[in-house]
């Protein structure tokens, strides 16, 4: 099923939750909305779900209203599965009852209830623990039970509150590969939230980023990474460096940029206007040159991360340090040889409609 929002709202009091939000979501994909704590993911979640009533806007499921002016489709009528943090599992009922639960409760005959249970726990490859309570089980076991549960009810869209966020790191990774196999065996358009952008890069389509109730931006997790459209994208998705630089000039989205005491050419969006603006570099965009190659920079601090250090260093004629990897120790106060790969000139915030450029270079 595929799912639009348009210019839906939701307050709580004088707190808009939901800030004229916007989204469409293709049928079969697997989406991401990431954001800190508090910025309105897991109320756009029930909203669709029909568990939040919206105060203004539209949505449809499949090109069906399910919400709007003066309408309301209650959640079990609008084919959509619920994977809550806390699993929801009956924990008097074994495995095979809790997947069967929605089946038996809107009156399917019983031997179509088996068939369907033994197929959806196929699926998750629990059949061997069909018998058991939830107490028995795993964490990743439980969040299984709990997806094959949405399989059974035939939804065709199923929605997951932060389903990871009680298991532990090696199991969420574990986990990550399991619900990547289980999206493409189900078909199903799923709809995933997390503050983990680990987690959203690992698993989405398309990842939305949303803030105080509003989306900010919407992309496959390499544009959005590589490409972000804010300071604030830039800033949440992935670690970064935002320096000051001035644009020189722009020539089909390719920037001679001043960098402190150096130019380079970097990416930017196309019609980029020549002035102040703000560099984007990733740690991974600075590497040590070849011989006497390169600018210098002073190292100012070092973390070792197990394997690799984590390098801030800075540049004549700059403020801000930067931040870069190492596969080697470095000491405060050593002077290394740098060279920029690439780097990506933000939009003018002020001005829409900013266009990609070409592949960073």
């Amino acid at each position: 099923m595929s799912i639009h929002l348009a210019s839906v709202t939701r307050s709580f009091g004088t707190h808009k939750a939901l800030n004229n939000v916007s989204l469409s979501i293709e049928d079969g994909m697997f989406f991401v909305v990431v954001g800190p704590s508090g910025c309105g993911k897991s109320t756009l979640l029930r909203a669709i779900a029909g568990l939040e009533p919206i105060d203004r806007g539209d949505i449809t499921l499949d090109g069906l209203p399910v919400a709007g002016d003066g309408l309301h489709v209650p959640p079990e009528q609008r084919q959509v599965g619920v994977v809550f943090q806390s699993y929801a599992l009956w924990p008097h009922m074994n495995v095979a009852a809790n997947v069967a639960f929605p089946l038996e409760t809107a009156g399917v005959k019983r031997s179509a209830v088996a068939a369907r249970v033994a197929e959806c726990l196929e699926t998750v490859e629990l059949t061997e623990f069909r018998q058991r309570k939830p107490a028995e089980l795993s964490g990743g076991q439980r969040q299984r039970v709990a997806l094959a549960r949405c399989l059974a009810q035939g939804a065709g869209t199923v929605l997951m509150d932060e389903p990871l966020a009680n298991l532990d790191p090696h199991l969420r990774s574990a986990m990550e590969e399991e619900l990547a196999a289980f999206h493409a065996a189900s078909g199903a358009t799923t709809l995933f939230i997390t503050h983990d952008q680990r987690e959203a890069m690992a698993l989405a389509d398309k990842v939305a980023v949303m803030w105080d109730g509003k989306i900010l931006q919407v992309a496959d997790p390499d544009t959005l990474y590589r490409r972000p459209m804010s300071r604030r994208v830039a800033s949440f998705i992935g670690r970064s460096t935002l320096v000051p630089v001035t644009v020189l000039r722009e020539e089909a989205g390719a920037a001679e940029i001043r960098l402190g005491g150096i130019t380079l050419e970097v990416a930017c969006p196309r019609d980029t206007t020549p002035g102040p603006a703000t560099l984007l570099l990733r740690p991974e965009h600075l590497v040590l040159a070849t011989g006497s190659q390169g600018f210098a920079a002073t190292v100012r601090k070092t973390i070792y991360r197990g394997g690799y250090w984590d390098v801030l260093v800075t540049l004549e004629g700059l403020q801000e340090p930067l931040l870069m990897i190492l596969n080697r120790r470095a000491a405060p106060g050593d002077t290394l040889r740098l060279t920029i790969l690439r780097g990506w000139v933000l939009p003018e915030e002020s001005r829409g409609g900013c266009q990609p450029g070409p592949p960073l270079r």
